[in-house]
């Protein structure tokens, strides 16, 4: 994604700066506000876009390396006696989360780690670890709630400009009691510029905001097909057949 936030695009136009400039200077206060408020909401929505898409290739590469590790142990709770850790990466964390749970069941006063436990303590395990991936879930979303207000919203202000400075343009004329294009068309102008603004937060938005979507899903669904394979694990190596 290689656009800029909406005060870059407006400064590196240098073909439209002079028009731009003569727009600014016609539009109404309340106009130039809501353009300030969409110029910081750019800002923000692409510093959100920028972190989260960090944060979600970053969660990528160690839920690879971490499956990796976790591909070459022989039992399920290998890397945990090993002491294992991977700050950061989801699948860890459910891992752990289920390991902790699973060894603090099995270890006994007298002897150590018993050999198997009960179905209802895999259940315990289990919902756990559902929570674990949950939680995960939501730390990778926090913030698109953001992106979300900026598709959503950023249009509706720059309608609220538009619709704002044509009623004062046509309501300064109709008290003129004159209508000709010179009078009109800088008002018009100045009233379209919100409706630009808007448009300018709310296309990025949209397709940084599907685009961190489609990866948060897929980074869920790994979350939940790993803690099934885990449980898996788990009933299959502590859970006693009768």
């Amino acid at each position: 994604m290689n656009a800029l936030p909406l005060f870059a695009v407006v400064g590196n136009a240098p073909g439209k700066q002079a028009e731009l400039l003569f727009v600014w200077d016609q539009a109404r206060p309340e106009a130039k506000a809501i353009i300030i408020f969409l110029m910081l909401f750019s800002i923000m929505a692409w510093s959100v876009m920028i972190f989260k898409a960090i944060q979600m290739r970053r969660a990528k590469k160690l839920n690879t390396f971490f499956t990796s590790e976790f591909k070459t142990q022989k039992t399920v709770l290998d890397m945990f006696d090993r002491r294992i850790q991977a700050e950061g990466c989801p699948l860890f964390a459910v891992y752990q989360a289920g390991s902790v749970e699973l060894d603090a069941r099995l270890k006994t006063p007298e002897s150590g780690r018993k050999k198997f436990v009960s179905i209802k303590s895999i259940e315990h395990v289990k919902r756990l670890m559902e929570n674990t991936v949950a939680q995960e879930s939501l730390k990778l979303e926090s913030g698109l709630i953001l992106l979300a207000i900026a598709v959503s919203g950023g249009p509706f202000l720059g309608l609220l400009g538009t619709v704002w400075g044509v009623m004062s343009t046509f309501s300064g004329v109709a008290q003129a009691g004159s209508a000709s294009l010179a009078a009109m068309a800088p008002g018009v102008a100045a009233a379209l510029i919100t409706t630009v603004a808007g448009l300018l937060v709310a296309i990025p938005s949209m397709f940084g905001y599907n685009w961190l979507v489609h990866n948060l899903r897929v980074l869920t669904v790994e979350l939940d097909n790993f803690a099934q394979e885990i449980i898996s694990k788990m009933e299959t190596e502590y859970l006693e057949e009768k």
